[in-house]
């Protein structure tokens, strides 16, 4: 599982019939900066992926999400599905490993 927090949401003109009920979200994911809280942004910098979304995560809200095979788990049914949102993050603390 990868921490991220939404920064948008993706408009889809048409969707497969297997994602009907879903949302997509563009996230940024969340490295030691941005849990520690030093990158004010909370965003990192480089790629964001799009993940779907059935739990109702909005902009704003830190999230878990997982890529690959592990995306596919919740379905009885093969899914072009590459990452998908795992858990709501209501609260998370993050305590840097120490420097030897």
């Amino acid at each position: 599982m990868k921490p991220a927090r939404v920064i948008g949401t993706v408009t889809l003109s048409h969707a497969a019939p297997q994602f009907k009920g879903a949302r997509w979200l563009l996230v940024g994911p969340m490295g030691p900066d941005e849990l520690s809280g030093k990158n004010p942004d909370g965003v990192a910098e480089g790629w964001t992926p799009v993940v779907y979304d059935k739990l109702g995560a909005g902009v704003g809200d830190p999230i878990l999400y997982v890529e690959g095979a592990e995306a596919t788990q919740p379905f009885d049914f093969p899914i072009p599905l590459d990452t998908i949102n795992v858990a709501l993050l209501d609260k998370y603390t993050y305590q840097p490993p120490e420097e030897a």
